[in-house]
């Protein structure tokens, strides 16, 4: 959805918009997947290629109905963050992983789709930007963790709060202007050298 909204932002056709949804979706898994040395999980799967072109003609429809485009890119993106952040998490742990790399890969999974939208769009990636976006991702990777081997609950509670608590992450950060820092070389630094 994130990404077929962000393709309709700039006014791209049909395909154009499939094409944007489709890369957004499977991007960090890809990368994910290439990483690990493991089947692209989306190429072994029809049902996945089919559900973003049906989302992606849903986005489509409800755009012409949705006034404020960018408060919907901002919700379908964060919970799509929250949620292929601990897909990529488990993913590491699946495959015998140290738990830092488990971060590592939830956190491409989480940026990459993205990353390479927003270049494709010619944008500055948001992942670089001022706003906290995989800062979100690792910490829910981290509270992932801790909540999977250090407390009894369920597995799909563990999910659903760290799921959560990325998209609150975000909303809060975006909401009072949380930033982290930024560096910079002043005028006469950069003619130095």
């Amino acid at each position: 959805m994130s990404g077929a909204f962000a393709a309709m932002q700039k006014r791209f056709d049909p395909v154009g918009v499939f094409t944007i949804a489709f890369i957004t979706s499977v991007g960090g898994g890809t990368v994910r997947d290439l990483l690990l040395d493991v089947p692209v999980f989306w190429m072994h799967d029809l049902r996945m290629c089919t559900l973003i072109f049906v989302t992606s003609f849903v986005a489509m429809i409800f755009k012409s109905l949705e006034k404020n485009a960018q408060v919907t890119l901002f919700i379908f993106d964060s919970f799509g963050l929250g949620l292929f952040t601990i897909i990529g998490v488990q993913k590491g742990l699946n495959a015998n992983l140290n738990p830092l790399i488990c971060i590592i890969l939830g956190t491409i999974t989480g940026c990459f789709g993205g990353i390479i939208r927003d270049i494709l769009l010619n944008k500055i990636p948001l992942i670089f930007r001022k706003e906290i976006y995989a800062t979100a991702c690792i910490v829910g990777g981290a509270v992932f963790l801790y909540l999977t081997f250090y407390t009894g609950w369920p597995h799909p509670l563990v999910q659903i709060t760290t799921i959560l608590l990325i998209v609150i992450i975000r909303t809060l950060a975006v909401k009072y202007q949380w930033e982290m820092p930024k560096f910079y070389l002043g005028e006469d630094q950069r003619h130095e050298g």
